[in-house]
């Protein structure tokens, strides 16, 4: 019999409390740096692999936020952690102007990627949920396929390609 699917609320960060052992110490080193606090004002949601246990070594901790004023925000991001190794970029995505900043946070690399649209409307969050739809659907062995892709280095949404037979993944993952 299959259990019926629970829809996690990924929106909040509680879920990592109970998850697997990467979840967890992805919760303890979040919190212990106030990461979620600190950018509270901008909407924070954890995206990416890790919360949909299908990350890999080196997987890193995908906070998208929802961002305005793009140079406040940079100062902001300086301002609050600058005591680590910052590396701030300024990219167009789909003419959205966006900005990423990458640091490490003990064994976590932190990727903070910011655009001015709700959270909760951003690709990598959109992506996200399907996917973990997609994993609910599929089962134990279907998950374990997508982490050997992604280990011969496919990036997620086109090893979700490869086995769902998508040929624009990014694209026809949020028509699913």
């Amino acid at each position: 019999m299959l259990k019926p699917h629970v829809m996690i609320d990924f929106t909040k960060l509680d879920y990592l409390k109970i998850g697997n052992e990467r979840q967890k110490r992805a919760y303890e080193v979040l919190t212990k740096y106030r990461i979620f606090e600190v950018l509270e004002h901008y909407s924070p949601i954890l995206a990416g692999t890790i919360p949909i246990e299908i990350d890999i070594e080196g997987s890193d901790l995908d906070i998208i936020c929802e961002v305005e004023d793009k140079i406040e925000f940079e100062k902001f991001l300086v301002k609050n952690f600058s005591e680590f190794d910052l590396k701030i970029e300024k990219i167009t995505i789909k003419e959205e102007n966006s900005i990423i900043c990458n640091f490490q946070l003990e064994e976590f690399p932190i990727e903070i990627f910011a655009q001015n649209m709700p959270t909760i409307e951003q690709n990598a969050y959109r992506h996200m949920i399907v996917e973990y739809k997609i994993l609910q659907e599929n089962g134990e062995e279907f998950k374990q396929k997508i982490i050997d892709l992604k280990k011969k280095g496919i990036k997620t949404e086109p090893a979700f390609g490869v086995l769902l037979g998508l040929k624009n993944p990014y694209e026809d993952l949020l028509k699913i």
